[in-house]
């Protein structure tokens, strides 16, 4: 079976590793970063499946990590994860391409369900691609 490849961006570490143990637990690949500016030098080098991105991070947020993700072209979904969020903020996240918008704490039955369609999401859109260029 594939192991989905996630790419876990948060500035609280302690949370960040029970969080990435947790997946890895579930069978996920996890990789952790600590700001938004880790997170883009780690999706130019590797590829990802589904990142999930805190919003609230020292030097550029999770609002503005998310349109430079999105700038890259990359076939990568994004979660947002936050014990921040607003109405207005998910709104904004979704039209910059978000896949989806959870609030901490969240439970990570709810999370892997999030990261499972993210995925999802992902392989199909990678197969529209291969299937147009054959």
């Amino acid at each position: 079976m594939e192991e989905a490849k996630i790419l876990l961006v948060d500035d609280e570490v302690v949370f960040t590793n029970n969080i990435s143990k947790l997946l890895a637990n579930r069978g996920y690949r996890v990789t952790a970063v600590y700001d938004g500016e880790s997170a883009i030098r780690a999706l130019e080098k590797e590829r990802f499946d589904v990142v999930v991105l805190d919003l609230r991070m020292p030097g550029i947020d999770g609002i503005t990590t998310l349109a430079a993700i999105k700038k890259l072209g990359l076939f990568t979904e994004i979660l947002l994860l936050t014990g921040h969020g607003s109405m207005n903020t998910a709104v904004e996240a979704m039209k910059l391409g978000a896949y989806d918008y959870l609030s901490k704490p969240c439970d990570i039955d709810e999370l892997v369900a999030k990261i499972e369609g993210a995925w999802k999401k992902t392989r199909k859109n990678e197969k529209g691609i291969i299937d147009y260029t054959l």
